[in-house]
């Protein structure tokens, strides 16, 4: 059953501008926690977003989007611009970034409690702001169970070392981590993912989650590995999949009553059976995502529609 408590998302709100040769330039709304906010809102939970939004036309655009997907925003109030990504794209649809971001979040009380927080991405690492994204994961651990996603961006991770050890630190607050084999490779060079998320769930995660793309994902959990294979699909580009990967796992622990301090034994205990099944939903939400321009997650008919073709 769907849990109607409140999903907090903390982090930035990006302009994405794409950009094609012989194309006019387009804009979509687009950053990672907010992809992911949008995606729950979607899928029919009860969603916030904090965040920031210049008082421009972007912030304008975001806003707009969000609220019509349900997303409930709240911001600090900063009047600086609304940062933007020039996107790129390859021929096989691969989205690379150039930002131009500020991320300055001041410290925000967002009530009621809500049962679940997710962070992650550039609102994570860029500072000032991070230090108050981390001051309120660290509080929400109290009344609500945590998800993180590094998202790495390269050129905005400042210091290599210090950016290890902040994600780590994130890491060990979190009770799900998702994480892209791009992400392992460029805070660990050279090692295995796998072996990675083994040592991340040592810190104090139930979950650890591996994207791999068209190979699918992985799954560490204490009782061994789990992997799902991706879903057939023709890419639009990659805008958002694992932003969609990341709503679709939790609207699926939601479902099984999986999100929430009272739930975080039972996380920890989490069958092998329930964690294919919440896979399932992750790489469907993001195939659907990949089918089309843009972070376009599925609605709740479309994630079915999605799950019943693989």
């Amino acid at each position: 059953m769907l849990d109607h408590s409140e999903l907090l998302v903390i982090g930035e709100c990006v302009a994405d501008i794409v950009r094609l040769p012989d194309e006019a330039d387009r804009v979509h709304p687009g950053g990672s926690p907010a992809n992911v906010a949008y995606g729950l809102a979607r899928l029919g939970h009860r969603a916030v977003l904090l965040t920031q939004l210049g008082p421009d036309e972007n912030g304008r655009l975001i806003r707009e989007h969000l609220v019509s997907g349900g997303v409930d925003v709240r911001t600090d109030g900063s009047t600086a611009p609304t940062p933007s990504a020039a996107v790129t794209l390859d021929g096989a649809g691969q989205a690379g970034y150039a930002f131009d971001v500020s991320w300055t979040l001041a410290p925000v009380a967002v009530g009621p409690a809500p049962v679940h927080v997710h962070t992650g991405s550039i609102g994570a690492v860029v500072e000032p702001g991070s230090a108050t994204v981390l001051d309120l994961v660290r509080a929400a651990r109290a009344t609500a169970t945590v998800s993180y996603d590094p998202n790495v961006r390269p050129g905005l991770m400042g210091d290599h070392a210090a950016a290890v050890r902040r994600v780590e630190e994130y890491v060990a607050l979190s009770d799900l981590v998702k994480a892209s084999d791009e992400d392992l490779e460029w805070l660990y060079p050279g090692e295995e993912p796998e072996q990675v998320a083994a040592r991340w769930l040592g810190r104090g995660p139930a979950v650890v989650l591996v994207t791999r793309g068209g190979d699918g994902a992985l799954a560490v959990l204490p009782g061994g590995r789990v992997t799902v294979a991706a879903p057939a699909v023709e890419v639009a580009d990659t805008v958002g999949a694992g932003d969609a990967f990341m709503s679709g796992t939790l609207h699926a622990l939601a479902g099984h009553g999986l999100l929430g301090p009272d739930a975080r034994e039972r996380l920890r205990a989490v069958d092998r059976d329930t964690v294919v099944g919440v896979l399932r939903h992750a790489v469907a939400s993001a195939a659907v995502t990949v089918s089309r321009a843009g972070a376009n997650p599925p609605g709740p008919d479309e994630l079915r529609k999605a799950l019943t073709r693989n």
